[in-house]
Parts: C-alpha cells; sequence; structure tokens
C-alpha cells in the first residue's frame, strides 16, 4: 500500500509539474528596434551595458521568465535588433512595461539621469514594432 501511494505521489507531482510548464511561459512579448545608420556597435554597447541590467533586475523581481536580444545583419531587414521577453502568464505580460521601468529607477533612483539614459537611446534606434505571441512549442 505504502509503495502504491508514495508512486502515485510521485506520478501526480510529475504531472502537476508537466501541466504548469505547459501553463507556464505560453506568452512572448516581441520588441523589434532599428538601429540608426551607424549607430549599430553603440545601440549593441546599450544593449550590454544599460539594457542588460536593468533586464536582469527586473528579472530577479519576477518582471518575466527570460530575455533574449538577436541581431540581424540582414541589410534590407526592417529591424536590427528583436528582444523577446518570454513571460508566465497575462498578468506577467499587462506588468512587464512597469516593472522595467521599477527596475530602472532602482538602478538609477535619480529621474534626470534615466532621462537623459533614453534620450540617448533615442539617438541610436527607432522603434520598428511590437508584437504580443502565444508559444506553441518550446524545448528546454
Amino acid at each position: 500500500m505504502h509503495k502504491t501511494y508514495t508512486l502515485f505521489t510521485v506520478l501526480f507531482c510529475f504531472c502537476a509539474c508537466l501541466l504548469n510548464a505547459q501553463e507556464c511561459c505560453s506568452i512572448a512579448a516581441i520588441y523589434y528596434w532599428k538601429a540608426k545608420p551607424g549607430k549599430l556597435e553603440a545601440y549593441n554597447r546599450y544593449i550590454r551595458e544599460v539594457a542588460a541590467p536593468i533586464d536582469a533586475e527586473a528579472q530577479k523581481q519576477g518582471a518575466f521568465v527570460s530575455v533574449t536580444t538577436y541581431v540581424s545583419h540582414k541589410a534590407d531587414s526592417p529591424w536590427t535588433h528583436m528582444r523577446i521577453f518570454i513571460v508566465k502568464d497575462k498578468a506577467q505580460l499587462e506588468n512587464l512595461s512597469s516593472r522595467l521601468d521599477a527596475a530602472a529607477a532602482r538602478l538609477e533612483p535619480e529621474e534626470a539621469k534615466r532621462k537623459a539614459r533614453s534620450e540617448y537611446a533615442a539617438t541610436l534606434r527607432d522603434p520598428a514594432g511590437q508584437e504580443v505571441v502565444d508559444i506553441l512549442h518550446d524545448r528546454k
């Protein structure tokens, strides 16, 4: 009886984890950016030195599950940078922007400095679109 109960518990927990994994992380917020002419390397540096620490702080605070930045080198691409934020649910998606802003404020409390960084970023790139997509298949 004890072995049956233990096996049932293990199977139940395993199935619950699988269901939770399927429910988790089924949405992605995608942001497309186009580096201004001659600014590709400067924008790459901005992402590494400014955006990445903000992303790390926001992720530590539960703003999203993961983020990946892709860079296109195709000359006629409508975007140079695609940033994909994986979120666990719609609530996390709805709060993503405010949680990133809050992380930026924790890392740089002075609003004037944050505004200057934002203005600098605007000299490096233009928005090229954004969308929210459902993740059909993710293999980890």
